[in-house]
């Protein structure tokens, strides 16, 4: 006969409590990660956690926005986000085009924004089911809220991969180019841009004809990219 399982008297007397505590993390914990991020500098994230669980290097070096080279910012929003400073997070003109394109072929298309691809690099995991992406969503709202275009701009460019144990714009300058983030060219920066869709099998050095045609697409859209309106930057 299955066993019955009694659920503790302590447990029972408790249980609305504890789960109205359980609630209230749920909701309080992620505001909390996200006011902090506001003003501390993340020290890892998932995925670079995950990758050194793999074997891999961690070569990381944080350096504030006024660092970054101008034109890598503007590179990465060509590439990445043409609206990046006019959308409040999600852009839903090209999530209707994702759309659109998969009901016309069944072809799968990103749709994700700088915001969305910040919040999930720093506080979630890699994947796609519908729990990630729901939390991905929220966590979206919240540094869109908190944070300012500027910041998500900032900590994405610390924080995305590009290439194997290589996180942001500093370190990924100083491997491929031998020069700070801050001095990288317009070429330069289009090339490390154009290889964000697949870091681990593109080289912005040796780029492939993809990459090269990639390369000169972002290079002479970069004059159409405005980032006064929300940077401040000309």
């Amino acid at each position: 006969m299955p066993q019955t399982v009694v659920m503790p008297t302590w447990l029972r007397s408790h249980r609305r409590k504890l789960a109205l505590w359980g609630l209230s993390l749920f909701c309080v914990l992620p505001l909390v990660l996200v006011v902090l991020g506001r003003f501390v500098a993340p020290p890892i994230t998932p995925l670079m956690l995950m990758r050194m669980t793999e074997g891999e290097g961690w070569e990381q070096r944080w350096v504030p926005i006024e660092a970054i080279s101008p034109e890598l910012r503007r590179a990465v929003m060509t590439s990445e986000d043409q609206r990046f400073c006019s959308h409040h997070g999600f852009d839903w003109i090209e999530i209707d085009e994702a759309a659109e394109s998969y009901r016309d072929d069944g072809r799968v298309r990103g749709a994700s924004t700088i915001s969305m691809q910040t919040a999930k690099n720093v506080f979630l995991w890699p994947g796609r089911n519908i729990l990630r992406k729901g939390l991905e969503a929220g966590f979206t709202v919240l540094i869109e809220a908190l944070w300012g275009k500027r910041r998500i701009l900032e900590v994405y460019l610390n924080v995305i991969e590009w290439g194997h144990g290589l996180y942001g714009a500093e370190a990924a300058a100083q491997h491929y180019f031998h020069r700070p983030a801050g001095a990288l060219t317009r070429h330069q920066a289009a090339a490390l841009a154009a290889i964000l869709p697949n870091p681990r099998r593109f080289s912005p050095t040796s780029p492939s004809l993809f990459i090269a045609n990639r390369i000169r697409i972002i290079e002479s859209r970069m004059g159409q990219t405005a980032m006064s309106p929300c940077l401040g930057a000309p």
